[in-house]
């Protein structure tokens, strides 16, 4: 049996059309259903759908031979423990500062305050670049951070950037492009590696019609 990991979510959507081209449908519709384990119509293959950011643990300690996450999770959370063999190249985005217009021309004494859910990435990133910052974690609800003065800056996904134009913010740099990456476990490509090459060639064909 292969178990193949999925996000909830836009990705489980964006996901969920390259598996039909590639002839796997699932057992019930993911995206209503409470379910967390689907059977498919492949009898050697089954779905998991869990929070995105629990899919690289899943695939790294074995619970699931495969996964599908976003760049951005696999850059915060890791990716050393998995061979990352194919972009799906859906649901993109960027990985961006953003802030009031003028931020970053301000004078300050002090370390820029960064609001994010993506503290490693961020704390990395303005190492790289030579900047001192103070990080303060945020689940939810970014774009508030510079408004309120809780923080100068955030870091965060950008699609159209609709929603900091709507709160007064501005995108800066961007620290990734971002999209869904197809996931393997290192023991499992060694022990079930034609069926996994199997499924890795479907998804390429997919990925390829799709383009």
């Amino acid at each position: 049996m292969i178990t193949l990991a999925l996000s909830k979510g836009r990705i489980l959507a964006d996901t969920l059309p390259l598996l039909a081209d590639a002839g796997i449908v699932p057992e019930e519709d993911p995206t209503v259903s409470r379910k967390l384990v689907f059977s498919t119509n492949r009898a050697d293959l089954q779905l998991l759908v869990i929070r995105a950011t629990d899919v690289p643990t899943f695939v790294a300690y074995g619970a699931a031979d495969l996964g599908v996450a976003g760049k951005d999770v696999l850059l915060e959370h890791g990716s050393e423990d998995l061979y990352e063999p194919l972009d799906l190249g859906i649901a993109r985005c960027r990985l961006m500062t953003a802030g009031r217009p003028g931020t970053m021309q301000e004078p300050t004494s002090r370390p820029l305050r960064v609001a994010t859910k993506y503290t490693a990435t961020t704390r990395d990133w303005f190492a790289r670049a030579g900047r001192q910052v103070e990080i303060i974690k945020l689940y939810g609800s970014m774009e508030l951070a510079p408004l309120v003065g809780l923080a100068d800056l955030i870091v965060d996904l950008v699609d159209t950037g609709g929603t900091l134009r709507a709160n007064g913010l501005e995108p800066f740099d961007t620290i990734e492009d971002i999209s869904a990456r197809l996931v393997v476990n290192k023991a499992a490509q060694k022990m079930k590696q034609q069926r996994i090459d199997e499924l890795l060639q479907l998804f390429a064909d997919s990925v390829r019609r799709a383009a």
